[in-house]
């Protein structure tokens, strides 16, 4: 797990609907405190003196209404509530609508050495935002040399030995207008409970290796169309050398998956030969995850019509034989 402290938090790069606007105003000593958990605290009851199963590790979240109770605390000269707030080791907390913390919790902010940020952002959209941050953050991960792209709105991951043609296989659909999102190495996130998302990086993001070429810029190549910052991993497919000893399955009736941080991903075996389109097969292949999707299985519809034929002849011949 990803350790992450309340100055990172600040520096995170966030832009549009993640920004989380914070600033520090108080505290500063603190921001090297640690953020253990991805949850957030209303501490409304803290603040009214009811300090059992305190959930202090949390990040702590001052909205309109406990804002309104500590100014109430200020004007009737009651300190008890917030030292004993403070004599735990809180994170940080975050007054949201931009509001003005009281005189007595910043100096006792100060004193603990705990943070104090300011965001303008209301309180609902700061814990959405803030509860997804942290959820990536501290998400499991794992690492994959593969290659992940998006065709067809499916996230593909293309595995398999070096070699075996998985990059050059994602330069030609890119070339027939799908997306990249990582070459080589995939770095896998699962969020959400059972959502794996694929990402690039560093600086190799959105960059391929192609043999006898070099490394190459499909962004300058082909445009900011032809590239992905994440995708959710949708279907698995294995590329792997022909194997004329091996049977490879040519229904399709029965589903495989290979686990990915105890996520069940459907995945596919392509055997690549000369004379194998590899990226028509690969468009298939996420065209035939959509109608599983959409809850159409060709192969069970095929199977299920040739045992109605088969039971249809069968019925037709006991009934010549007896008439």
């Amino acid at each position: 797990m990803k350790k992450i402290t309340v100055l990172d938090l600040l520096q995170l790069d966030l832009k549009e609907n993640e920004a989380l606007n914070l600033k520090c105003i108080a505290g500063r000593a603190g921001l090297v405190r640690e953020l253990k958990v991805p949850e957030i605290n209303r501490p409304g009851l803290e603040l009214s003196g009811f300090y059992e199963n305190f959930a202090f590790q949390r990040i702590q979240i001052f909205g309109r209404g406990e804002t309104a109770y500590l100014w109430k605390l200020e004007r009737e000269g009651k300190k008890d509530t917030l030292e004993m707030f403070f004599g735990s080791e809180v994170p940080c907390c975050v007054f949201t609508h931009q509001q003005q913390p009281t005189g007595h919790l910043l100096a006792l902010a100060e004193s603990s050495g705990c943070p104090v940020l300011q965001t303008d952002l209301s309180s609902s959209e700061f814990t959405t935002r803030v509860i997804r941050v942290l959820s990536n953050i501290f998400a499991p991960k794992s690492s994959v040399h593969a290659v992940l792209v998006e065709v067809f709105g499916i996230g593909v991951l293309l595995m398999g030995d070096s070699g075996v043609g998985k990059s050059e296989a994602a330069l030609a659909l890119v070339e027939r207008n799908h997306r990249l999102v990582a070459d080589d190495l995939v770095e896998i996130r699962r969020i959400g409970g059972n959502i794996l998302m694929g990402t690039g990086t560093g600086v190799s993001s959105h960059h391929m290796e192609i043999r006898g070429l070099g490394i190459i810029n499909i962004t300058h190549l082909f445009g900011v169309g032809a590239i992905r910052d994440k995708k959710q991993i949708q279907v698995a497919v294995k590329l792997e050398e022909w194997d004329p000893a091996k049977s490879y399955d040519r229904i399709g009736a029965e589903e495989n998956f290979i686990d990915i941080l105890g996520v069940q991903v459907p995945h596919l075996v392509i055997p690549v030969k000369p004379g194998r389109n590899i990226p028509i097969l690969i468009e298939t292949a996420a065209m035939n995850e959509r109608l599983k999707k959409m809850g159409y299985y060709s192969a069970k519809e095929f199977s299920r019509n040739v045992m109605n034929r088969l039971e249809t002849e069968s019925a037709r011949a006991i009934f010549l034989n007896e008439t």
